[in-house]
């Protein structure tokens, strides 16, 4: 009986060492407020080897390019599942899930922080929709809230009924580069009690191709001035290359981290801003950076006030 015992054992304990994370595909999610998408779940090892455990919840913007170099842009994803699986190993974060939400073509629409708008001049207008225009943008109607909408009341709770996550929001967290930046910055400040955590990589604060007309962007700086979450509940990282887009992007976001400043963030506590010189605005930098975005959102062993270093 008790080798009988030690043998079950013994087999339940390869079983758990051989359990692997893994990516399930929500295909064209239904909305009431935007267009139907795909939706990427990564689920990690221990999600199946503990039956009984809840864990945190990262939603990521533009979700083709999250694990896949078959959709990614440019075939270049940024491997998020590997990062995760490697972080975890380690114990260097939580067990995390990762919620890849796929863009449509109306991409900038709802990526755009819609009420910040509110901020724009005629001219700043002007400049907006023939930028739209030039990048091929045939629908000029900002969807920002709608996106947001869809995000809080369709598929959080969605995800939340479908796996076992942690839904408060000191365990909601999001993620984006550029224009998705913005977005997950925006979805923070809107819906403060439902998300927790946001994650800003390349953040598009120029809003246009570069810095030769910055006026756009102060409508962007003024919304967050007005809006941004209390920083006794929330956590804030950024960050930025230097090379192509990114390199516009150094002079607003020192304007961003004062703001943070005045609005009573710690710089290496609730907040992060780091600079990656001669990185550029592609998905392989991302790539290349994320293991400290998850460190930053999910680091396993930082007690509270401790710097993050």
């Amino acid at each position: 009986m008790k080798k009988a015992l030690i043998a079950l054992v013994t087999l339940l304990c390869s079983i758990a060492g051989m359990a692997q994370s893994k990516v399930e595909m929500i295909k064209d999610f239904k909305s009431k407020f935007v267009a139907r998408r795909n939706v990427e779940v990564y689920l990690p090892a221990a999600y199946f080897t503990d039956p009984k455990a809840k864990f945190p919840v990262l939603y990521m913007q533009d979700g083709q390019n999250v694990f896949n170099t078959e959709t990614a842009m440019n075939k270049s994803a940024w491997e998020a599942d590997a990062t995760a699986d490697k972080l975890i190993g380690r114990k260097s974060i939580k067990p995390v899930i990762i919620v890849a939400i796929w863009n449509s073509p109306l991409r900038v629409n709802e990526y755009f922080p819609e009420k910040a708008a509110e901020n724009f001049t005629t001219d700043d207008r002007t400049t907006i929709a023939r930028m739209q225009k030039s990048m091929g943008v045939k629908e000029t109607e900002l969807l920002g809230n709608e996106y947001l909408k869809f995000l809080v009341t369709e598929l959080k709770p969605f995800i939340d009924k479908k796996y076992r996550t942690l839904t408060d929001a000191s365990n909601t967290a999001l993620a984006g580069s550029s224009m998705g930046a913005l977005i997950s910055l925006y979805a923070i400040c809107e819906y403060p009690d439902t998300f927790g955590q946001a994650a800003c990589l390349s953040t598009h604060w120029p809003i246009l191709m570069d810095n030769s007309n910055m006026a756009p962007s102060l409508a962007i700086k003024k919304y967050v001035f007005e809006h941004l979450p209390a920083p006794a509940k929330h956590r804030l990282y950024f960050d930025y290359g230097t090379a192509t887009l990114d390199q516009y992007y150094e002079i607003h976001q020192k304007y961003i981290d004062n703001i943070l400043k005045q609005k009573g963030y710690t710089e290496k506590e609730n907040w992060v801003t780091r600079k990656f010189d001669k990185a550029p605005h592609l998905e392989m930098a991302w790539r290349e950076r994320f293991d400290q975005v998850l460190t930053f959102l999910f680091v396993s062993n930082v007690k509270p006030g401790q710097k993050i270093k």
